[in-house]
Protein backbone atom coordinates (compact mmCIF):
# COMPACT_ATOMS: atom_id res chain seq x y z
CA UNK A 1 0.00 0.00 0.00
CA UNK A 2 0.93 3.30 -0.51
CA UNK A 3 2.01 5.22 2.74
CA UNK A 4 0.51 8.70 1.44
CA UNK A 5 -3.25 7.59 1.01
CA UNK A 6 -4.59 6.80 4.47
CA UNK A 7 -6.63 3.45 5.19
CA UNK A 8 -10.17 3.27 5.28
CA UNK A 9 -11.42 3.86 9.13
CA UNK A 10 -7.83 5.47 9.92
CA UNK A 11 -8.87 9.03 11.58
CA UNK A 12 -6.17 11.73 10.20
CA UNK A 13 -4.69 13.83 12.75
CA UNK A 14 -6.15 17.23 13.94
CA UNK A 15 -5.03 20.26 12.61
CA UNK A 16 -6.70 23.01 13.74
CA UNK A 17 -7.76 24.10 10.48
CA UNK A 18 -11.36 23.59 9.79
CA UNK A 19 -11.56 22.40 6.03
CA UNK A 20 -14.36 23.47 3.77
CA UNK A 21 -17.69 22.00 3.25
CA UNK A 22 -19.31 20.61 0.46
CA UNK A 23 -21.88 22.47 -1.27
CA UNK A 24 -24.26 20.06 -0.13
CA UNK A 25 -23.04 21.03 3.56
CA UNK A 26 -23.85 24.25 3.11
CA UNK A 27 -25.37 26.64 5.92
CA UNK A 28 -28.99 27.11 5.18
CA UNK A 29 -28.50 31.17 4.60
CA UNK A 30 -25.46 30.29 2.29
CA UNK A 31 -27.38 28.57 -0.55
CA UNK A 32 -29.59 31.70 -1.66
CA UNK A 33 -26.54 33.85 -0.85
CA UNK A 34 -24.79 32.04 -3.57
CA UNK A 35 -27.84 32.08 -6.04
CA UNK A 36 -28.75 35.23 -5.08
CA UNK A 37 -28.32 38.32 -8.49
CA UNK A 38 -25.33 40.43 -8.40
CA UNK A 39 -25.03 43.80 -8.25
CA UNK A 40 -24.83 46.24 -11.29
CA UNK A 41 -21.18 46.45 -12.33
CA UNK A 42 -19.31 48.04 -15.27
CA UNK A 43 -18.54 46.29 -18.72
CA UNK A 44 -15.74 48.30 -18.99
CA UNK A 45 -16.05 47.98 -22.46
CA UNK A 46 -14.34 50.50 -24.45
CA UNK A 47 -16.26 53.33 -26.77
CA UNK A 48 -13.54 54.76 -29.46
CA UNK A 49 -14.97 58.33 -30.60
CA UNK A 50 -16.53 58.16 -34.32
CA UNK A 51 -15.72 61.66 -34.84
CA UNK A 52 -19.48 62.83 -34.63
CA UNK A 53 -20.26 65.18 -31.30
CA UNK A 54 -23.95 64.03 -31.55
CA UNK A 55 -23.25 59.93 -31.82
CA UNK A 56 -20.56 60.31 -28.88
CA UNK A 57 -23.11 61.61 -26.73
CA UNK A 58 -25.00 58.66 -27.51
CA UNK A 59 -22.46 56.42 -26.87
CA UNK A 60 -21.16 58.03 -23.91
CA UNK A 61 -24.46 57.15 -22.79
CA UNK A 62 -24.41 54.05 -22.85
CA UNK A 63 -22.07 54.06 -19.91
CA UNK A 64 -25.58 54.99 -17.56
CA UNK A 65 -26.33 51.31 -17.75
CA UNK A 66 -23.53 50.13 -16.26
CA UNK A 67 -24.91 51.84 -13.31
CA UNK A 68 -28.16 49.86 -12.86
CA UNK A 69 -30.23 46.69 -12.61
CA UNK A 70 -30.83 45.08 -15.90
CA UNK A 71 -34.31 46.42 -15.61
CA UNK A 72 -32.79 49.85 -16.09
CA UNK A 73 -31.01 49.03 -19.28
CA UNK A 74 -33.98 48.73 -21.70
CA UNK A 75 -34.88 52.59 -20.93
CA UNK A 76 -30.96 53.49 -21.35
CA UNK A 77 -30.88 51.62 -24.88
CA UNK A 78 -33.85 52.89 -26.12
CA UNK A 79 -32.83 56.18 -25.52
CA UNK A 80 -29.38 55.60 -27.01
CA UNK A 81 -31.22 53.76 -30.17
CA UNK A 82 -33.38 56.96 -30.85
CA UNK A 83 -30.59 59.17 -30.74
CA UNK A 84 -28.76 57.17 -33.05
CA UNK A 85 -31.66 56.99 -35.25
CA UNK A 86 -32.24 60.59 -35.67
CA UNK A 87 -28.60 61.33 -36.22
CA UNK A 88 -28.79 59.26 -39.03
CA UNK A 89 -32.20 60.29 -40.31
CA UNK A 90 -30.41 63.65 -40.28
CA UNK A 91 -27.77 62.65 -42.22
CA UNK A 92 -30.58 62.10 -44.95
CA UNK A 93 -32.26 65.82 -44.37
CA UNK A 94 -28.81 67.65 -45.15
CA UNK A 95 -28.66 68.87 -48.88
CA UNK A 96 -25.59 67.01 -50.92
CA UNK A 97 -24.04 67.51 -54.23
CA UNK A 98 -26.09 68.22 -56.73
CA UNK A 99 -26.92 64.77 -58.71
CA UNK A 100 -26.10 64.91 -62.17
CA UNK A 101 -28.67 65.65 -64.64
CA UNK A 102 -30.46 63.02 -66.20
CA UNK A 103 -29.80 61.81 -69.53
CA UNK A 104 -32.11 62.75 -72.22
CA UNK A 105 -32.70 60.33 -75.10
CA UNK A 106 -31.92 63.66 -77.76
CA UNK A 107 -28.16 63.46 -76.48
CA UNK A 108 -26.77 60.55 -77.72
CA UNK A 109 -24.03 60.50 -79.65
CA UNK A 110 -22.75 58.81 -82.27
Amino acid sequence: MNDAVPQAGAQEPETGTELPRARDEAEPGEAEAAHAPAGPAPLGVPRAPTGDAGVDDRLRRLADADHLTTDGHIEVYEDVHRGLRDALTALDARPGPPAPPAPSPYDRRS
